[in-house]
């Protein structure tokens, strides 16, 4: 039996993954519903796979704030303690983030090992080029894209899907999150 691997990423409604400009984490869109749900999502048992740079983001904003900071919502406190692979030919071991160990390798590699060798779910919030080239590869059983209502033209930062293959989308749930937020989740199926 293999681990199931969910690609989960924050969107903006034309697609870029992250805003310069005068936004703020979550474009200014989060709620409490919205929190509660991301801290039940990171409550279970779960491995997390990160590519080097989405682990070196996490790592700076989480060294550069404090307990009391926004930053370190619920969820993102129970993510970090979640056992933690990070895929990476660069990093050096010690990582600053607790139960977490280097992979190195192509991320395919390691992600297919991992599925077959692990005996809890895998995760991937952000790690877009590492996710994309898994999505191709057919290792993405589900693409978790929670949907804020902001449109970024001008400060996108981080277009999530460019260069990605082409996918048939399955849906297979769908919620309303502070009655603005839209949390989408897809089994991807290369298209043909």
């Amino acid at each position: 039996m293999t681990a199931t691997y969910t690609f989960d990423v924050f969107s903006s409604l034309d697609g870029f993954g992250a805003a310069g400009g005068d936004w703020t984490g979550y474009w200014g869109k989060q709620g409490p519903e919205l929190l509660d749900h991301r801290r039940a999502l990171h409550e279970g048992e779960q491995r997390m796979v990160f590519g080097a740079n989405t682990y070196r983001a996490f790592a700076r904003m989480l060294a550069a704030s404090d307990e009391n900071s926004d930053v370190r919502d619920a969820w993102v406190t129970l993510m970090r303690k979640k056992p933690a692979t990070v895929v990476s030919d660069t990093l050096q071991e010690p990582l600053d983030w607790p139960d977490a160990r280097i992979a190195r390798g192509d991320a395919v590699d390691v992600v297919a090992r991992l599925k077959e060798e692990s005996d809890a779910p895998l995760r991937s919030h952000g790690s877009l080029s590492m996710n994309r080239a898994l999505m191709a590869a057919g290792l993405v059983d589900r693409v978790q894209v929670t949907l804020f209502p902001v449109i970024t033209g001008r400060t996108g930062l981080d277009p999530i899907f460019t260069n990605a293959a082409d996918f048939d989308l399955e849906l297979l749930e769908h919620r309303t999150l502070d009655a603005h937020v839209q949390e989408l989740t897809y089994r991807p199926r290369l298209h043909p």
